[in-house]
């Protein structure tokens, strides 16, 4: 069951994470799955100690893990644009 409550939090979060980066015309549900639990991962990595919390990742759905995950998605995007076409939107 906590598969299923990741995949679509995770969804979600990619999703917002899309439109505040204005990426979301280029992306489909997959990618933005991919990237929720890929932007957690980066989250949990280089924000998680900061604010002393988990990620989704980690089974912790409160509302810190939820803000650090979708930083950490918001992060992804950014590197991401950077990579693919030199600048940030």
């Amino acid at each position: 069951m906590n598969f299923i409550i990741w995949i679509v939090v995770g969804g979600i979060i990619g999703w917002l994470a899309s439109l505040v980066m204005k990426t979301d015309a280029e992306q489909g549900m997959i990618l933005n799955i991919v990237v929720g639990i890929v932007g957690a991962l980066l989250g949990g990595w280089l924000l998680a100690p900061l604010f002393g919390t988990g990620t989704i990742n980690q089974n912790d759905f409160s509302l810190g893990s939820m803000l650090v995950s979708f930083l950490g998605a918001i992060v992804l995007l950014m590197v991401v644009n950077l990579v693919r076409r030199g600048r940030t939107r």
